[in-house]
């Protein structure tokens, strides 16, 4: 136990360990009520003008493209470091501990930053039969909200990314975009919602002053 406690908190291993703990702390709060199991993935769909938004986009967009859209970002976090915790723990008790100080630090450092390589292709691997599942499991699009005008809320809009937001009196709904042109579109550029693409959950779109045109 004292050798395993040891490499729980000897550099690179401890800095997945304190990751993975804020995180099962996090879910143990989750559980009790404590903190809103949906408030990370509301920053990410949010589309205000501060940095921090751009930030969050930027993480929501990664997640996209890795084929994690719509699992909760916090899972995905939860599953990384653990990988991350996984392999440094390993890598520590067959290799580090063998070396060095100034050695062991600096190999240490390449492989706290290397593991998140294989992390991120394992998470992606294990989480997109979720991802598949979760979209499936939303519920239909409301035809009436084709022809609406939206606000786009990500730095961009794609083929495969972007988010917009439409005003429907309160809150506001936060809908997938995308147009075939990437670049074409800008955060705070209005939109009108054209078709709903059923296999990616999404809304094609074009820009306000194309559809008045027509």
């Amino acid at each position: 136990m004292n050798a395993f406690l040891q490499t729980c908190l000897t550099f690179p291993t401890l800095v997945y360990s304190i990751v993975l703990a804020v995180c099962v702390a996090y879910w143990a709060l989750a559980a009790t009520g404590l903190v809103d199991a949906d408030g990370p993935d509301a920053l990410l769909g949010g589309d205000g003008d501060g940095d921090g938004d751009g930030e969050a986009a930027g993480v929501a967009a990664m997640l996209a493209k890795l084929g994690l859209a719509g699992v909760p970002v916090m899972l995905v976090a939860t599953v990384l470091s653990f990988i991350g915790w996984l392999g440094t723990y390993f890598v520590q008790l067959l290799l580090l501990q063998h070396l060095p100080g100034a050695l062991r630090i600096v190999v240490g450092i390449a492989v706290a930053v290397a593991m998140l390589v294989p992390g991120l292709f394992a998470t992606s691997l294990l989480l997109r039969p979720l991802s598949r599942l979760l979209l499936k499991l939303r519920p239909p699009a409301d035809p009436s909200i084709l022809g609406r005008t939206a606000t786009v809320s990500t730095p961009s809009v794609d083929a495969g990314y972007g988010q917009a937001t439409v005003d429907d009196g309160g809150a506001g709904l936060v809908l997938q975009v995308r147009h075939h042109e990437s670049g074409r579109f800008k955060r705070g550029d209005r939109v009108v919602l054209i078709e709903y693409l059923d296999a990616q959950h999404a809304y094609r779109v074009i820009s306000e002053q194309q559809f008045n045109t027509l």
